[in-house]
């Protein structure tokens, strides 16, 4: 199980149209191979500064996920509502604790 967090910073006229656009795509990715979860963050301190937490079975699932075109559909929306580069980092899942019997 792999998990990618990416971070990023909106711009304020864009936020509210970024959120719906990620609540949909993530919406979208929901029935796709190896699609295991997602969060969409909010920064506490800093309102205009989101984390994605995507949680997938593999890399490659992930990389498929991204040329489906629920996910190209959702980019065209999301082009010019951030503020800068989005910041991705990939784990590998050592324990999942959400999903394990006590």
């Amino acid at each position: 199980m792999m998990t990618i967090i990416t971070r990023v910073v909106l711009r304020e006229e864009g936020a509210e149209r970024w959120d719906g656009a990620m609540h949909e795509r993530v919406a979208a990715a929901r029935d796709k191979p190896g699609w295991i979860s997602a969060q969409l963050l909010k920064g506490v301190d800093e309102p205009l500064e989101r984390a994605i937490v995507g949680v997938w079975e593999t890399r490659e699932d992930w990389s498929a996920w991204h040329h489906d075109e629920a996910f190209r559909s959702t980019r065209e929306e999301l082009v010019g509502l951030e503020a800068g580069q989005m910041d991705s980092t990939w784990f590998e899942v050592v324990q999942n604790t959400a999903t394990e019997e006590d």
